[in-house]
């Protein structure tokens, strides 16, 4: 670390003094790292560093500190509220916050305290788009060292380190569509009514070019400026894009990228979702990772997630194999995905705005079935017999879905059929809307009710997790329901989604 930047750092009142290493909570590359990006704020002369912690939602929150402050809090974490953890999707509180244990039974969470972030060095970028601005991931503790156990990075931490013990690594591909909308007015916010757990007027948008042309050239090139833009950005802060083309609406895209180990791969997610919606705003037009937004002629986003694994000693595949579509250990870990499909909803697709596009012939699943290169079902394996690149996707999350516990959510079941050696039923070869198999969750509702009763993950991510998402989605659902005819279609559109999820997401 910089001598110059740290003796400057002294005194700065950032953290608790030495918390960072009386806790032991960097590893040797987390502390080389940080010497590394030390070295880039001194060589950029860097004025601020945007401090990030990933809340329940998967939505960025953030601390803006001076470079002196931030390499004080490379040592001694920094302060936050911990406030953050009571918010449902509208900012309001959902939990009795003044309760023992925070209205959701965690000691520490008592009265509103602060929590301590503790920057994870190696997710450090100089943002091209800022002046003069770094950004870093964080990961959240309290004050006695013990990890926050709402945080979805320290428990998909905790699940790869499951499949660690069993000499295997998760490799996945981010596939997500979303929307680019030009806002037809400036003023963002509630209207004169609005309070926070219950939005007021949402942002009006214009699109930027009409829809009903996939993969058009054309309509690809109507929006240049704005793709190339984000193309440049992706590249500039270290997760190039793969691929960008546009889908069924208008402004629709979707962007793809490389596979990646299974923690960045869910870091990526954010600092992606983070630069879009940055580099969008600033071009004056408006991103949104809203699954259906109310706006003529557009269509259901998806994000689809690409996973393999790999034997850590001998670099293999195992889901390859030379004559079957998927190898032995591929089909427990397809049997676990579709045991616990159901279950796992809320992690993949936690807005009542997701649901209705579970339907019969709508490019997204309605059952629990797997096939091969089929974008109908659930679970799709790409590739086959002879193909060392074969891997599967599983089909069925939302944009809006936080990486980090759909990630998690899947490696728990994956890794639950392996160890069980489960067997899925055969591949579906012929059209899987008509498959004889379960339907999937209708709603958000049915798919709280899922989760509450969930054995399986109660046992993987422990009570106190599961029961604070399902308290804090039947808030949600509450107000949902409240507002139920506020403009509902019958599509999964409506105003109060619209006020909710269209500029938070």
């Amino acid at each position: 670390m910089s001598d110059v930047l740290a003796g400057r750092s002294a005194g700065l009142g950032v953290g608790s003094s030495g918390f960072v290493a009386a806790h032991g909570l960097h590893t040797d590359a987390q502390r080389t790292a940080a010497g590394e990006a030390v070295r880039q704020i001194r060589e950029a002369d860097l004025r601020t560093i945007r401090l990030v912690v990933v809340d329940q939602h998967g939505v960025p929150r953030a601390k803006y500190l001076s470079s002196d402050a931030f390499v004080s809090a490379l040592e001694n974490g920094s302060d936050f509220s911990g406030a953050i953890y009571s918010l449902d999707t509208g900012n309001g509180v959902f939990p009795p916050p003044f309760a023992a244990g925070g209205g959701f039974g965690i000691d520490e969470m008592t009265g509103f305290p602060d929590i301590t972030l503790v920057p994870d060095p190696t997710t450090f970028r100089v943002l091209p788009y800022a002046d003069r601005t770094g950004w870093i991931l964080s990961d959240p503790y309290f004050a006695n060292g013990r990890p926050v156990p709402l945080d979805g990075r320290g428990l998909l931490r905790r699940q790869l380190g499951r499949l660690a013990e069993r000499g295997l690594e998760l490799y996945a591909g981010i596939e997500v569509e979303l929307y680019v909308t030009r806002p037809a007015r400036t003023s963002i916010g509630f209207d004169e009514v609005g309070q926070p757990g219950q939005p007021g007027t949402p942002l009006e948008v214009e699109v930027i070019e009409r829809g009903y042309q996939f993969l058009s050239d054309s309509r690809m090139d109507a929006i240049g400026g704005a793709l190339e833009a984000i193309r440049d950005g992706l590249v500039d802060v270290g997760i190039p894009p793969r691929s960008i083309e546009n889908e069924w609406g208008p402004g629709q895209t979707e962007i793809t990228f490389s596979p990646m180990e299974g923690l960045a791969a869910a870091d990526a997610a954010i600092l992606f979702r983070s630069t879009v919606k940055a580099i969008c705003a600033r071009l004056g037009l408006h991103a949104t990772f809203m699954c259906w937004p109310g706006l003529p002629n557009f269509f259901p986003s998806g994000s689809h997630l690409h996973m393999s694994l790999l034997e850590i000693e001998s670099g293999r595949n195992p889901f390859a194999d030379d004559r079957e579509l998927l190898s032995p250990t591929g089909r427990h870990f397809v049997a676990g995905l579709l045991d616990h499909a159901r279950e796992m909803a809320v992690f993949g697709d936690p807005t009542t705005n997701a649901y209705a596009r579970f339907r019969p012939y709508s490019f997204a699943p309605d059952r629990v079935c797997w096939s091969g290169d089929n974008r109908g079902a659930l679970i799709r394996v790409q590739g086959g017999p002879g193909d060392a690149g074969t891997h599967v996707e599983n089909r069925l999350s939302e944009p809006a879905a936080n990486p980090y516990l759909w990630l998690a959510a899947n490696i728990a079941a994956g890794v639950d059929g392996i160890d069980r050696r489960a067997d899925p039923p055969d591949p579906v070869e012929g059209d899987p809307y008509v498959a004889d198999a379960p339907l999937l969750p209708k709603s958000l509702a049915e798919a709280v009710d899922e989760l509450e009763g969930s054995a399986f993950y109660r046992e993987a991510f422990g009570d106190p997790l599961v029961d604070y998402l399902v308290m804090m989605k039947r808030s949600e659902l509450a107000r949902f329901d409240v507002a139920a005819g506020d403009g509902q279609d019958g599509s999964g559109q409506s105003a109060w989604e619209m006020r909710e999820y269209f500029e938070f997401f």
